[in-house]
């Protein structure tokens, strides 16, 4: 598979899954195993780790450390109204870490993911890019 994966750490891959898919769109690429799962919305490809014994991204490091989710680090993914999806993301459920926030190129908000992973849905104002 070629291309750029973002790597998330997610505290349950069940409920993370179900986030991405049902609410935003993604697709289902891969789930090898409990802790990780691949997903796929266009060129994006985020990998969903959940701390474990098992190795791989959710791996507790030598110097006893171990992955978590939250931060302020997102992706972002572009839409055409951000206001609708707002008001479409709050009637399900769905958690914010933000209102609309209105920029100078654009409008955002940020949603978080069940584990506080953030991302940002923006929309470009009319303007060149």
């Amino acid at each position: 598979m070629a291309g750029v994966t973002v790597r998330y750490i997610v505290d349950d891959v069940d409920a993370a899954i179900a986030f991405y898919t049902d609410l935003l769109g993604f697709e289902m690429v891969m789930r090898p195993a409990p802790p990780f799962a691949m997903l796929k919305r266009g060129d994006l490809v985020p990998a969903l780790s959940q701390p474990s014994g098992q190795g791989g991204g959710g791996q507790t490091l030598a110097d006893g450390s171990s992955p978590e989710p939250g931060g302020w680090n997102r992706f972002q993914i572009q839409v055409e109204d951000v206001d609708a999806e707002f008001e479409r993301l709050s009637a399900a459920g769905a958690k914010f870490r933000s209102e609309v926030i209105r920029g100078v190129g654009g409008d955002q908000v940020l949603i978080e993911d069940p584990s506080g992973n953030l991302v940002e849905l923006f929309q470009f104002k009319n303007v060149s890019r």
